[in-house]
């Protein structure tokens, strides 16, 4: 695939870079739709989603180059060339997530009913960016024969662009990207719960992305490592574990406490 979507003499516009602009830029108008129910201000939700978004790839960036220094120990300049790839979703949930807590911390703002109502924007965020890595022929599975992609019935354009110096390859973008479309669905249907807790959406979001990257991410082969281990199966792992623990623990308040639907009290000064 070619990676550069259009060049403007010694500029180019790279896929990446479009895919991820339209993840955050989607992710935000439904974000904004969500908080908008609930009377939050808008002039405090796009200050809340810009810091995030900013933090979100300066940690990803981070926790890539981190588990890949000998990538860019001989060229520490690269390091900002994020338009080439190699931004490791796990940082930015973590990195966003924490700029999160300290704004909703500044403005007195509940954190979770606030993460809650992003969990929609952030599953359709990472839908369309992993679509960065397949124009980027990056973060595929192992080499498979054309006949067996045939099997699945996939669009003949991704078979295609599977085919990557002389093979074939899984092309786990894909199913990732499918894997989150499908958690959208399910989160809007758990949304309109009537007794949902707060929290109990961002467990769900959590247990259903790392049960679904666990298993993807042992197909691939570009995966970041600790010695034999998977680095993103052993977060899928611990995430999958929090997000089951504190749903459980949520699950044990009364019928009509907490609940996600009730309406925004906090009074929220700039």
């Amino acid at each position: 695939m070619n990676p550069v979507m259009v060049s403007i003499g010694s500029i180019e516009i790279k896929w990446y870079s479009v895919c991820i602009l339209l993840g955050v830029g989607f992710g935000y108008y439904i974000f904004q739709k969500e908080a908008k129910k609930y009377h939050y201000k808008s002039d405090f939700t796009f200050n809340l989603f810009f810091w995030s978004i900013v933090a979100a790839f300066i940690g990803a960036r981070i926790y890539y180059v981190i588990f890949n220094w000998s990538l860019y120990q001989d060229d520490p300049f690269s390091i900002f060339k994020i338009w080439e790839g190699g931004l490791a979703i796990h940082g930015g949930l973590i990195f966003g997530f924490l700029a999160m807590a300290l704004y909703c911390k500044k403005y007195h703002v509940r954190l979770f009913k606030i993460v809650d109502m992003a969990t929609i924007s952030v599953l359709l965020g990472q839908a369309i960016g992993r679509w960065g890595n397949f124009f980027n022929s990056e973060a595929h599975g192992y080499e498979v024969a054309l006949s067996e992609l045939q099997k699945l019935h996939l669009p003949t354009f991704i078979i295609e662009g599977m085919y990557i110096q002389g093979h074939y390859y899984h092309p786990t973008f894909f199913y990732e990207s499918m894997w989150c479309l499908l958690g959208i669905i399910l989160l809007i249907i758990i949304r309109h719960y009537k007794y949902l807790k707060v929290g109990q959406l961002t467990c769900v979001y959590l247990m259903w992305y790392s049960f679904g990257r666990f298993f993807i991410e042992s197909m691939r082969t570009d995966s970041l490592m600790i010695g034999a281990f998977k680095v993103a199966q052993m977060i899928s792992i611990v995430l999958f574990i929090i997000g089951l623990l504190v749903f459980m623990i949520l699950s044990r308040k009364g019928k009509f406490e907490d609940l996600y639907r009730e309406e925004n009290h906090e009074e929220i000064k700039f």
